[in-house]
């Protein structure tokens, strides 16, 4: 029994040691695979980082050709900002237009200064724009006067019944030959109308004038001994005299104050904002209250000379104007001082004035007679 138990120890003994033997090969195979693996694992450790520095590589040269890409867009941009220029341009050419504006009303501020705007003008301070206009006028035109030629009272007034709706120059070319055919009020009240009629064609209106004259003349004749009256109500008692013509006559020929409200006068007398009226008797009055009386005849002068002159219906020649600083419409004609005096007309214009026969002062002043009818 005790052998037994002697075996059995010793042959348990024998087969841990057998097993720690057959385990210990196992172990070493175990460690050298470890060892296997990890000489494998450690290439690919090292290749790790080197994917690492190829994949950041490739990030930041992904990134930089990102800006590139991005760009390339923006290349093709610019083209269509200069298609989008080019569809602007006419905006452009329309800015170019406002500055030639801009710049005109630069041109007309200065001009413009008027110490009390006529919008909320006093009527002290109208009175006095009004007579500081007719001074400079005056500067600019002393040798103003009547253009229509004449020799008396019977020839003014005829030749000023003439002057509607024509020019003082076409009356002037043609009361040469009435007046050496019907030189008194006797022979033009006896006159033949055909024959009158034939000189005064060139008048306009002729048949009209016609009757209006030899009319005239029968009442010069029957009503006042064949004088022409010095009285106001006398001569618009005569046919074709109204107030206007009436005035012309008071003042030229007899020296008694009278405004001439002409379509010149009329105009300008509006665009100065001295009245609003449109009534050629209302116009009279209202810028006979803003003159004395002594001033009317000068007054009318100055300023149908510088409507026919400078202050024309259609182009006012704005920047050839002496008034400019007195005038609330400035800025209406042409601006420019060199395209103004393209404007001017008869003497300022170097252009002949409207009589055949003017005075000798407009003479002496430069200016020049006006051709008779038929010449050049």
């Amino acid at each position: 029994m005790k052998k037994t138990a002697a075996a059995e120890k010793a042959a348990s003994a024998h087969r841990g040691v057998s097993a720690k033997k057959a385990a210990a090969p196992a172990k070493k195979a175990a460690s050298a695979q470890k060892a296997a693996s990890a000489e494998k694992a450690t290439p690919a450790e090292k290749a790790t980082p080197a994917k690492k520095a190829a994949a950041a590589k490739k990030a930041t040269s992904s990134k930089k050709a990102a800006p590139a890409k991005k760009a390339a867009p923006a290349k093709k941009a610019a083209p269509a900002k200069k298609a989008a220029s080019v569809k602007k341009a006419p905006a452009a050419k329309k800015v170019v237009v406002a500055p030639k504006k801009a710049a005109a009303r630069v041109k007309a501020a200065p001009a413009k200064a008027v110490v009390h705007p006529p919008g909320d003008e006093s009527r002290t301070a109208l009175v006095r724009r009004a007579r500081r206009i007719n001074r400079e006028l005056a500067e600019v035109f002393p040798y103003a006067h009547p253009e229509l030629d004449f020799e008396n009272p019977f020839q003014l007034v005829v030749a000023t019944v003439l002057s509607a709706q024509t020019t003082d120059l076409r009356v002037n070319q043609t009361t040469p030959s009435l007046f050496a055919k019907y030189p008194t009020p006797e022979d033009l009240a006896a006159a033949n109308p055909e024959e009158v009629e034939e000189i005064l064609r060139p008048c306009g209106f002729f048949r009209a004038k016609t009757k209006s004259v030899i009319g005239l003349s029968k009442a010069l004749v029957e009503e006042f001994g064949g004088e022409v009256p010095g009285r106001l109500e006398d001569l618009v008692k005569l046919p074709g005299v109204g107030r206007k013509t009436a005035f012309v006559v008071l003042g030229n020929a007899f020296g008694r104050p009278g405004i001439t409200v002409d379509t010149h006068f009329q105009r300008l007398v509006r665009r100065w904002q001295w009245t609003g009226e449109t009534d050629p008797d209302k116009i009279e009055a209202a810028v006979g209250a803003l003159f004395p009386k002594s001033d009317w005849t000068d007054l009318s002068h100055h300023v149908i000379w510088h409507g026919r002159r400078i202050c024309h219906a259609r182009k006012p020649a704005c920047g050839a104007c002496p008034i400019a600083p007195l005038c609330p419409a400035y800025g209406e004609g042409e601006t420019d001082p060199e395209k103004a005096k393209k404007l001017l007309k008869y003497e300022k214009g170097g252009f002949p004035g409207q009589r055949l026969k003017p005075p000798q002062a407009y003479l002496d002043a430069g200016g020049r007679p006006a051709p008779p009818l038929g010449a050049g």
